[in-house]
């Protein structure tokens, strides 16, 4: 009898210490998703603006050029991703990169719905900050950013293609694996599913993830393919040999099929 109370005590316990932990976990999660630079970002090619009140850094690129709307990853430091967006300009696009509130010293707090709000004002706002013909328009992202190109892609009936690179079906599922709590169905978790939205993408989509990638796995961006393709869109996935999470710019293979997506989806505007 007093062994069984000893182990039902225990469990108590062991269940209330998993409550207290999940319910902290709640509480500091946006810390973890939103690990903010405030390195500001001063490129004279790439001048700061306004769409809306939503902070862009902006390069106006060759008449009937694509545009490139870039969502960059949770760093939230523009000048880490300064070598992609200056490819693009170097190729006479265009390019709109929001910047993230309370990153790269910009006011504000980002969350999942602070920063869908402000990437779908950024797309339907695009003639605020680029004058004359435009091409294609491109959604970009990368990480945490292809959340971001993801749901403009799904509402938004302006984009002619989406690029993505090291994108999560669900981010739910990472800090799942992490905490060892059922962030998929905790309530107070902003878990950024991709994966719901996948369906409603109506243009070709190119993925590019790195073979090596262990902070978002490349079994997370062939579940995000699959799903894509199976609402009939075109998607091309590009497993980027030697390339892990953070150097995948550098890596052969990269820029080649980024480059012939834009210029396909070009030719057929």
């Amino acid at each position: 009898m007093i062994l069984r109370w000893g182990i039902a005590l225990l469990g108590g316990l062991a269940l209330l210490l998993y409550i207290v932990y999940a319910a902290a976990m709640i509480a500091v999660h946006p810390i973890y998703i939103y690990p903010f630079d405030q390195t500001v970002f001063d490129n004279p090619r790439f001048p700061a603006a306004e769409i809306a009140g939503v902070p862009v850094y902006v390069h106006q690129g060759a008449p009937d050029a694509p545009v490139v709307v870039y969502f960059m990853g949770n760093v939230g430091a523009m000048h880490l991703f300064a070598p992609m967006l200056e490819h693009h300009a170097e190729r006479g696009r265009s390019v709109v990169a929001m910047g993230y509130r309370g990153a790269g010293g910009l006011p504000g707090e980002s969350s999942e719905t602070s920063l869908k709000a402000d990437a779908r004002t950024v797309v339907a706002g695009l003639d605020a900050v680029l004058t004359g013909a435009r091409g294609p328009v491109i959604a970009q992202g990368y990480s945490l950013g292809t959340g971001l190109a993801v749901h403009v892609a799904a509402n938004s009936d302006v984009i002619d293609g989406v690029i993505l690179a090291a994108p999560y079906a669900r981010l739910c599922e990472l800090m799942a694996a992490a905490s060892g709590l059922p962030a998929c169905l905790l309530p107070g978790i902003q878990k950024w599913q991709t994966l719901r939205e996948a369906k409603e993408v109506t243009a070709p989509v190119l993925i590019l993830h790195g073979e090596n990638d262990t902070l978002v796995p490349l079994a997370q961006g062939r579940k995000l393919a699959a799903a894509l393709a199976a609402s009939g869109e075109t998607v091309a996935f590009k497993e980027v040999a030697g390339a892990g999470h953070v150097d995948l710019f550098g890596r052969a293979g990269y820029l080649a099929p980024l480059d012939a997506f834009i210029e396909a989806t070009q030719d057929d505007y």
